[in-house]
């Protein structure tokens, strides 16, 4: 079990070096990647969640549909929680504090860095938002896939923070969408009889 700690160790660290020295020499893609690593990749998902939210409205049964899309913000709320007690407890400096002289992108903070918050909430709204609409979900894991690599390359984490914080995300949504998405979707019932239905059906579907 130790060697296979220091081997995954080993090459967390070796795989970070690779990605921060390609980071070096691609200077000419600093302009995106260095936004999108800090907050313009949690715009997308904003986007992708509120156009989930508007397609959802339409959809045969707009409230259940309406409730995965809820639940795929929500769930992403509840996995950066367990995230963060996780992070307290493995307790894993950031790598620009531990290795030096590598490139560094975005500003330097003091948190811990297993796992990544940025890759908890795009595994969560990846699943999420697959569970209402397959093509967004496809759209979803390409985006969080690059948000991804895109922490590595800015330098604020190993590949490993990332790896570990999609799953955490993703596995959070997923297993309990059997249980949250119902409970959803009997308030999103009950909203449905209020001046709130608009937001959980479209017009067209009114009567149907």
């Amino acid at each position: 079990m130790s060697s296979l700690f220091h081997s995954l160790k080993s090459w967390n660290t070796h795989a970070y070096l690779d990605v921060n020295q390609w980071a070096v020499h691609s200077s000419f893609i600093h302009w995106f990647m260095t936004p999108f690593a800090y907050w313009l990749g949690i715009v997308f998902f904003v986007i992708l969640l509120v156009i989930g939210w508007w397609n959802a409205r339409s959809a045969n049964d707009p409230v259940r549909a309406v409730a995965k899309v809820v639940w795929a913000a929500g769930g992403a709320v509840v996995a950066l929680g367990l995230g963060q007690l996780v992070n307290h407890a493995a307790a894993e400096r950031r790598p620009y504090y531990v290795l030096h002289h590598v490139e560094v992108l975005v500003p330097r903070v003091h948190d811990f860095a297993f796992p990544s918050d940025h890759a908890t909430m795009a595994g969560a709204v990846t699943v999420g938002l697959w569970l209402a609409s397959k093509r967004l979900g496809i759209i979803s894991l390409i985006v969080g896939l690059a948000l991804c690599f895109a922490r590595v390359y800015v330098g604020a984490h190993y590949p490993g923070d990332v790896i570990a914080g999609f799953l955490l995300g993703a596995s959070v949504v997923g297993l309990f969408a059997v249980l949250m998405v119902p409970v959803l979707a009997v308030l999103g019932s009950v909203a449905a009889r209020t001046p709130l239905r608009p937001l959980l059906v479209a017009p067209e579907r009114d009567g149907l």
